[in-house]
C-alpha cells in the first residue's frame, strides 16, 4: 500500500534562516516558520491559533533560503515530516520533528533590486533538494 508524506505551509519565518555545511560539506539551513489556524466558534467569537515549525532544507535550496530569507518573510514551503534522534550528553534520547522543504516560494512583494530571478519559485534552481544519506549534522551544534 502506498503511504503519503508532504506538507504544505505558508506562514512567516520567526526567525533568520541559519546556514551550515555537514561534516560532508553539505549545505543546510534551519529557520523557524509560524502559521495561523482561524475559525469561528458556536458563539460567533473569532478564534486564531498559531503554531510554529522547524524547516531544514538542503543544498542549493539552502543557499537560496539562507541568502533571501529573513524573519517575518511571508513564504510557501513544500516538503515532508522528519523525525530525528540523539542521545543528549546526560544520556536521554531526544526526538525532533521537522518539515524538510523541498521547495521554497517567497510571497512578499520584494524591491526590484534584490537581484532574484524573475520568478521567485526556486525549484528550477536546485539539482537535488532532498538531504543526503552520506552526510551527519550534528544537532547540538
Amino acid at each position: 500500500m502506498r503511504s503519503v508524506n508532504k506538507v504544505i505551509l505558508v506562514g512567516n519565518l520567526t526567525r533568520d534562516p541559519e546556514l551550515k555545511q555537514t561534516t560532508g560539506g553539505q549545505s543546510i539551513v534551519t529557520f523557524g516558520m509560524a502559521t495561523n489556524r482561524e475559525w469561528v466558534t458556536g458563539d460567533n467569537e473569532k478564534k486564531s491559533l498559531a503554531e510554529y515549525h522547524n524547516i531544514a532544507a538542503w543544498g542549493p535550496l539552502a543557499e537560496i533560503c539562507g541568502k533571501y530569507l529573513k524573519k517575518g518573510k511571508l513564504v510557501y514551503i513544500e516538503g515532508y515530516l522528519k523525525t530525528r534522534s540523539w542521545d543528549s550528553p546526560e544520556g536521554v534520547k531526544i526526538f525532533k520533528t521537522e518539515i524538510v522543504a523541498t521547495d521554497m516560494i517567497m510571497l512578499d512583494k520584494r524591491p526590484q533590486d534584490e537581484g532574484l530571478p524573475n520568478n521567485d519559485h526556486f525549484e528550477d534552481h536546485m539539482s537535488s533538494p532532498e538531504e543526503p544519506d552520506d552526510n551527519v549534522f550534528d544537532p547540538a551544534a
